[in-house]
């Protein structure tokens, strides 16, 4: 496994500079990456329109989704776009039970799956981290700041063992109580533009990685 954490000593860097070196990294990319997520996946686009726009990426980010859910759409919204990797970033709607209470192991088994059936089709995985947060606005009380490391110990181990890219978001973008930072967030759970900003560099590292594997 190749996990990239980033440095927060590196995070005074400006938004502008930010995008210059994402940019310069993706030069070495130059395949089609899908993005498979929720609404952090989606709004990615409008608050950094330019990383989007300069890459060879199609985000599939749909708004408000669980991991059963994107595990239904996954043939066809990934394998029969027949990229050379995909991105999963999975898991925050699940601890919020949008669709109702799903038990840590089998959000992590629903993300497992999409990345096996990802590998039978000669896609390469990378696996990202579930954003910290300490609270849901539209579903308060359920302590996504205790769950969301389970989850990502889950996912960092299954990454591990399958010697696959792991972008570990959480270590660099959680407060000292697990939550989101306030300064890369705008609801506690969805990032704003710094947030994506801290976010691409780990990413983009780990797509050139791949063509090391």
């Amino acid at each position: 496994m190749v996990s990239c954490n980033g440095n927060r000593k590196n995070e005074k860097t400006s938004n502008a500079e930010s995008e210059d070196a994402a940019l310069i990294l993706a030069d070495e990319i130059g395949y089609k990456v899908v993005f498979m997520g929720n609404s952090i996946t989606k709004s990615w686009p409008r608050f950094r329109p330019k990383f989007f726009k300069s890459n060879p990426f199609i985000n599939k980010g749909i708004g408000g989704e669980t991991t059963s859910q994107m595990l239904a759409r996954f043939q066809r919204d990934v394998i029969d776009l027949k990229p050379r990797a995909v991105v999963i970033m999975a898991g925050i709607n699940d601890i919020a039970e949008n669709t109702g209470l799903i038990p840590i192991p089998k959000v992590a088994q629903n993300i497992f799956t999409m990345a096996e059936m990802a590998k039978a089709h000669d896609i390469q995985v990378v696996l990202c981290s579930t954003l910290p947060a300490h609270d849901f606005p539209w579903r308060p009380g359920l302590n996504p700041e205790q769950k969301v490391p389970k989850l990502n110990a889950l996912i960092e181990k299954y990454a591990q063992e399958n010697n696959l890219i792991y972008i570990n978001y959480f270590a660099v973008m959680a407060d000292n109580e697990n939550g989101l930072r306030n300064e890369l967030g705008y609801d506690g759970v969805h990032p704003n533009a710094a947030g994506y900003a801290v976010m691409e560099p780990l990413l983009l590292q780990g797509l050139t990685l791949l063509q090391k594997k």
